[in-house]
């Protein structure tokens, strides 16, 4: 299974920001939208992303308050990123070994969508159960042996 399976299924819904973007109307908008993560984009290119760990980074360090502080000062600002035909298994490892829930999808210099570490598991769950099904089908219709 490739990247480009997950996101046919989960929809090519973005939500972008420019990273002079207030954290706090950021805050307000994955509100708003029920998101964990806002890529951030400047001149048409991806240049950061913003998730829950960022905010909750910049609450900790400002007693609980955001602050008037942009999306600039807080973002991921070298996130890590796949490609549409990305296998889901590597995509598993490389966001195990960064610790990464969020992942943006990149043709060349285009983006073309986010997966997160729901997506891909709901993906792999899908897949195996899937398999399951047709495994089990093929064990019931297993030919008896004959006894000769």
């Amino acid at each position: 299974m490739k990247v480009s399976d997950i996101l046919q299924i989960k929809g090519n819904t973005l939500f972008t920001v420019t990273p002079d973007t207030s954290l706090m109307q950021a805050v307000h908008t994955m509100s708003e939208h029920d998101i964990g993560s806002l890529v951030v984009m400047e001149y048409g290119d991806l240049v950061g992303m913003l998730t829950f760990r960022e905010i909750i980074q910049t609450l900790a360090a400002n007693n609980g308050a955001v602050g008037t502080v942009s999306i600039r000062k807080v973002m991921d600002d070298a996130p890590l990123t796949c490609t549409m035909e990305t296998d889901v298994d590597e995509v598993r490892r490389m966001m195990l070994a960064r610790h990464a829930r969020y992942l943006p999808v990149m043709d060349n210099r285009t983006l073309m969508g986010v997966i997160s570490f729901y997506d891909v598991a709901k993906a792999v769950v899908e897949e195996q159960s899937f398999e399951n099904r047709m495994l089990k089908a093929y064990i019931r219709d297993w030919p008896e042996e004959r006894a000769d």
